[in-house]
C-alpha cells in the first residue's frame, strides 16, 4: 500500500498553530523581578495592591498584619478622620501597602503576613483574588508545606510570600523606594513610568528587561524617589525612608517624618499622636524638634535647626546644627492630605495611584493634625546603578505549564513524527 502524504497545505497550516501554541500557552508565563542577597540585613518597600471588594481599613490591615497609621500615612489619608479604621474603602482602590522586606533563602521577600482560610477558599483564589496576583497558588504551596492543595481546612493560616526589592534602597545613586507592582491588562511600560516619574529605560533597567513588553500579571519594581534618614546603625528607625508625597510616623508614634512635594530633605516634628514621649527639645537651645531659625546676612543666611536623629533606647535623639545658606528657606511644604476615599474613580480602575506633583502646593508648618490612637524577560540582567552586587534576575511567578518544562526538540520530534509520511 503505497504512503499517504498530508497535503503540504495542512502540515503548513498545522505547524504555524503548534509553534503558536509553544509561545503563547507552554512557555509564556508570568514573571517578577527577583533580587538575590546573601545577608540578614532588611529595608522598607511597598507592594501595590487593588482592592478586590469593599474593606475596611483594619481589614485591609489585617490582610497585611501591618500598622493601620503606617497604611494610612503611606498613601497620605488623613489620619485624624473620625474613626478611620472602620473606614470602608471601596473596590478597585489602588493602595500602597508598606511591608518590610528580608532577605530568605538567597532572595529577597516578604514573609509576615499570613492568611487565615475560609469556606470556599483555594491557592488559586486567595492568590490571584484576595492578593490581586502578589503571589501565585504555586508560591503558597511551597511557603506552606502543602501536599494536596485541593484540601484546605478553613482556619489554617498560610504564609503568604510577598515580592519585595530594595536595591540598597538607591535609584541611580538618589534615595529611592521600591513598589512591587502587579502588571494590568490595559497597562504599558511607558505608562506606568510616567505616572511614577521615572523612566522606560530605568525600569527596563531595573526589572532586567529585554525589551519594553510587559504582560498583564508581571510583577514590576518601580522605584519611587524618597527621602532617606541618616540615623545610627543603633537607632530602632535606622533605615527610614519615605516616598515623596508621604509621611511616617516613628519613636513610639511620637514624631512625624514628612518627604514634601519635589523634595529629598527627610522634615521630623512632634507626631499629634504622641502621648507619652522623651523630651523633643534640643540641648543648648530653646529650640523644640522641627523648629528652624535663621537671620540673613551680608554673607548669606545663618539657619539654625533642631533635627531629628532616630529612636534609641526609648528616647527621641535631637541634634541642633548650624549652618550658612545662600539663601534662606521659605515655609516647609508638607505632602498634601487627602480624605478616606469612599469611590476609585474610573481612571483608577486598575491602575496606580498616581504620583506626587513636584508643582503641588502644602501646608505650611505645623503639619497634618491627627487625633487617632496608635493600635498595638527572564535572564540576567544589569541591576540598577548603586544597586546590590546581585543581578536583577526576571522569574517565573505563577504555575507554569508542564509543556514548558519538555525539551523543545523532544516536542518537536514527536510533531515530525506524527506529521511527515508514514
Amino acid at each position: 500500500m503505497p504512503n499517504r502524504r498530508l497535503p503540504i497545505s495542512l502540515l503548513l497550516f498545522s505547524s504555524f498553530y503548534f509553534f503558536y501554541f509553544l509561545d503563547n500557552v507552554g512557555l509564556v508565563t508570568s514573571k517578577s523581578t527577583i533580587e538575590p542577597c546573601s545577608n540578614s540585613d532588611s529595608c522598607n518597600a511597598l507592594v501595590g495592591y487593588t482592592l478586590y471588594t469593599d474593606l475596611k481599613v483594619s481589614e485591609v490591615v489585617a490582610l497585611f498584619q501591618i500598622d493601620p497609621i503606617s497604611l494610612l500615612t503611606a498613601n497620605s489619608i488623613d489620619i485624624s478622620y473620625p474613626d478611620v479604621e472602620n473606614h470602608i474603602l471601596p473596590s478597585q482602590l489602588f493602595l500602597k501597602i508598606p511591608i518590610l522586606c528580608s532577605c530568605v533563602d538567597g532572595i529577597r521577600k516578604s514573609t509576615s503576613t499570613r492568611y487565615k482560610t475560609r469556606p470556599s477558599d483555594t491557592l488559586s483564589s486567595i492568590a490571584d483574588s484576595v492578593y490581586g496576583g502578589l503571589v501565585s497558588a504555586d508560591q503558597l504551596k511551597e511557603a506552606n508545606s502543602i501536599s494536596d492543595p485541593s484540601v484546605l481546612d478553613v482556619g489554617q493560616n498560610l504564609v503568604v510570600p510577598l515580592p519585595c526589592t530594595c536595591f540598597n534602597g538607591t535609584d541611580n545613586f538618589l534615595p529611592a523606594i521600591y513598589m512591587s507592582y502587579v502588571v494590568q491588562p490595559v497597562d504599558t511600560l511607558a505608562g506606568i513610568a510616567g505616572r511614577y516619574l521615572t523612566t522606560i529605560t530605568d525600569l527596563m533597567t531595573v526589572n532586567a528587561l529585554g525589551s519594553s513588553a510587559i504582560k498583564a500579571g508581571d510583577i514590576l519594581a518601580v522605584p519611587l524617589s524618597a527621602c532617606a534618614s541618616n540615623f545610627p546603625s543603633f537607632a530602632s528607625d535606622y533605615g527610614l525612608s519615605v516616598p515623596n508625597g508621604s509621611y511616617a510616623i516613628t519613636a513610639s508614634h511620637c514624631v512625624q517624618c514628612s518627604c514634601g512635594p519635589g523634595t529629598r530633605n527627610l522634615y521630623c516634628m512632634p507626631a499629634s499622636l504622641a502621648v507619652s514621649c522623651s523630651s523633643m527639645q534640643c540641648k543648648n537651645s530653646n529650640l523644640m524638634l522641627g523648629n528652624i531659625t535663621w537671620k540673613e546676612s551680608s554673607a548669606g543666611c545663618n539657619v539654625t535647626s533642631c533635627s531629628y536623629g532616630g529612636y534609641v533606647n526609648g528616647t527621641i535623639v535631637t541634634s541642633l546644627s548650624t549652618s550658612l545658606q545662600p539663601r534662606c528657606p521659605g515655609p516647609q511644604q508638607f505632602p498634601p492630605l487627602i480624605a478616606p476615599p469612599t469611590s476609585a474613580s474610573k481612571g483608577s480602575l486598575f491602575s496606580p495611584a498616581p504620583a506626587p506633583s513636584l508643582s503641588g502646593g502644602g501646608a505650611l508648618a505645623g503639619g497634618p493634625r491627627s487625633s487617632l490612637m496608635p493600635s498595638s524577560s527572564s535572564g540576567i540582567g544589569l541591576p540598577p546603578t548603586n544597586s546590590p552586587g546581585g543581578s536583577s534576575l526576571s522569574s517565573n511567578s505563577c504555575v507554569i505549564n508542564p509543556l514548558s518544562s519538555l525539551p523543545i526538540m523532544i516536542i518537536l520530534s514527536l510533531f515530525l513524527k506524527l506529521m511527515l509520511p508514514f
